[in-house]
C-alpha cells in the first residue's frame, strides 16, 4: 500500500460528506415540500422552523471547513511549495478526449493521468465552486434585509431560485457521478477506500494514476511521510 492523503485530508473529506448530505436533506426537502417523504421528515425533524435553523448552521459550519480548505491549500501552495496538482490544464481536456476514443475503440491505450484524474479535477472544481455559490445565495436568503441595502431588490429572488436550482445539481452531480466512481466503478466496487483510509494499492496506482505512480516510486514528492510502501 502507498499513502495518498494525510490524517487532516481524511477527516477533512468526513466532514465535508456529513456537511453535504445534511444540507442536502434539509434543504431539498424544503423544495420539495409537497412530497411525502419531505412532509414526513420535517415533521420527524420538529417542524420546518427546526429544519430551517438546521440547514443554516450546518450551511455556516460547511462554510467555515471551506474556508479552511482554501486557506490551507493558498498557504501550502506559497509556503510549503505543494504542487498545485488539482488545477484544470489543458491536458485534462485532451485526457478526456482520449478517453472517449478508448471508450469508442478508436485507440488502445486510454489516458495517462497523474495525482488526479480529469474527472476527479472537474469534479472538486464544480463542488468547490457551486459550494461558494450556494454559500453567498444562502447568505442572502438568511438576511434578505440586509441584503437589501446593499443589492437590488431583484437579488432576493434571484438567489433564491440560484440556491434551489444549484443545490439539485449538485447532488445530482456528487449522487451520479462521484458516486459511481467512488463505490459502482468496476474498479473499485465495493467502495473507494483510499480517502478514508489514506492508502492505495501499487497496482490501483499504477493503473488509475501511472504519472504519479512513475513519480512517487520511492521518492517522497508531495512532502509526507509515507509514499514508500507501508510496512
Amino acid at each position: 500500500m502507498v499513502k495518498r492523503f494525510s490524517r487532516a485530508r481524511v477527516i477533512e473529506h468526513w466532514l465535508h460528506i456529513v456537511g453535504f448530505f445534511s444540507l442536502a436533506l434539509t434543504g431539498l426537502s424544503q423544495r420539495f415540500y409537497d412530497l411525502d417523504i419531505s412532509r414526513e421528515f420535517i415533521l420527524l425533524a420538529g417542524g420546518i422552523d427546526s429544519v430551517r435553523l438546521f440547514h443554516r448552521w450546518v450551511g455556516v459550519l460547511y462554510a467555515v471547513i471551506l474556508v479552511v480548505h482554501i486557506a490551507a491549500a493558498a498557504l501550502g501552495l506559497a509556503l510549503r511549495k505543494w504542487q498545485p496538482t488539482m488545477l484544470v490544464l489543458r491536458g485534462d481536456f485532451e485526457n478526456a478526449a482520449r478517453n472517449v476514443r478508448y471508450y469508442v475503440g478508436l485507440t488502445d491505450e486510454p489516458a495517462q493521468c497523474g495525482r488526479y484524474t480529469y474527472k476527479q479535477k472537474f469534479v472538486y472544481w464544480l463542488t468547490l465552486t457551486g459550494s461558494a455559490i450556494m454559500l453567498l445565495t444562502g447568505l442572502v436568503l438568511w438576511f434578505p434585509t440586509v441584503a437589501a441595502d446593499f443589492l437590488p431588490g431583484q437579488v432576493i429572488p434571484a438567489a433564491k431560485v440560484m440556491h434551489s436550482s444549484h443545490a439539485l445539481l449538485i447532488f445530482l452531480l456528487i449522487a451520479l457521478w462521484h458516486m459511481y466512481d467512488s463505490v459502482f466503478s468496476p474498479d473499485v466496487f465495493p467502495l473507494d477506500k483510499s480517502i478514508f483510509t489514506g492508502y492505495i494499492s501499487r497496482e490501483r496506482m499504477r493503473l488509475e494514476h501511472p504519472l504519479e505512480y512513475e513519480a512517487v516510486e520511492g521518492l517522497d514528492l508531495y512532502g509526507e511521510k509515507g509514499l514508500t510502501p507501508d510496512d
